[in-house]
């Protein structure tokens, strides 16, 4: 199983990022996927996630109204739209699938800097 994300960048506050999680080796279908972030010197946070079919999410307080998680299960592909970005937003983002039987899976990381 591998989870391989993209989409890392370098942005102004204001502006926006969307970040790209690609699965393989697993049945996407069959599991949740999240993001979540690290920034320096912090723990690794819940950004967002979404159920298998996509028909629920959920968003981190800090996020809410800024960050879109969606996916497309026919690519295998998570997505975490980013607007309206502000310099705390800057981390290395991470792509996590679990199973129903909680199986987990995280991918490398992408690193999103934002400069004020």
């Amino acid at each position: 199983e591998q989870l391989v994300e993209s989409g890392r960048g370098l942005v102004q506050a204001g502006g926006s990022l969307r970040l790209s999680c690609v699965a393989s080796g697993l049945t996407f279908s069959s599991y949740a996927m999240s993001w979540y972030r690290q920034a320096p010197g912090k723990e690794r946070e819940l950004v967002a996630d979404i159920t298998s079919g996509g028909g629920n999410t959920n968003y981190a307080d800090s996020v809410k109204g800024r960050f879109t998680i969606s996916r497309d299960n026919a690519k295998n592909t998570v997505y975490l739209q980013m607007n309206t970005l502000k310099p705390e937003d800057t981390a290395v983002y991470y792509c996590r699938a679990r199973s129903a039987l909680g199986y987990i899976c995280w991918g490398q990381g992408t690193q999103v800097t934002v400069s004020s």
